[in-house]
């Protein structure tokens, strides 16, 4: 379907918004809280899911209970330069950046360095092994640059929608 072609009514809007908010909620509960009857609200988010407008659901774990449950927990912003940034160097590298399961995120940036990297590994032993892995051992890495997190102020999944029209 083309994109242009979806139509996002104020229901829809307030459906996104509220399972950006709480997935977790049932159908007849979010249809409760937006005042549908559950078959209705089901078949929206059935149409939403279908549009490619919802991609999953998941959990977001705490990073810090988790942390404490098994160990230290480290997250990392990485920026990273390449010295060739022809089509397939880029994929290539991004392919393996993504192939990682501690690389959370992979951005191709521009200007400045190609990609943007945040990991989670388990503690700096587990850390520097991906880095070797993805930084060390490739010969087109140029540039390495590191900021480790020592606080979180603010982590969210959820994408600004408009406001619905009252």
């Amino acid at each position: 379907m083309n994109e242009n072609s979806i139509n996002l009514d104020d229901i829809d809007l307030q459906l996104l918004r509220q399972l950006q908010l709480d997935a977790s909620l049932s159908n007849q509960a979010l249809a409760r809280h937006l005042d549908l009857s559950a078959p209705t609200c089901l078949r929206r988010v059935k149409r939403l899911q279908e549009l490619g407008l919802i991609e999953k659901q998941v959990a977001i774990l705490s990073s810090e209970h988790i942390a404490r449950l098994t160990g230290h927990g480290l997250q990392a912003i990485v920026e990273v330069s390449l010295d060739r940034q022809d089509s397939s160097s880029l994929l290539q590298f991004e392919h393996k950046a993504v192939a990682e399961p501690g690389v959370q995120q992979c951005w191709r940036v521009s200007p400045g360095p190609d990609f943007i990297l945040v990991i989670a590994s388990i503690d700096m032993p587990a850390y520097l092994a991906l880095s070797q892995k993805l930084f060390t051992q490739d010969a087109n890495v140029r540039n390495v640059k590191a900021f480790f997190s020592i606080k979180r102020a603010k982590f969210t999944t959820a994408l600004p929608l408009p406001v619905p029209n009252h």
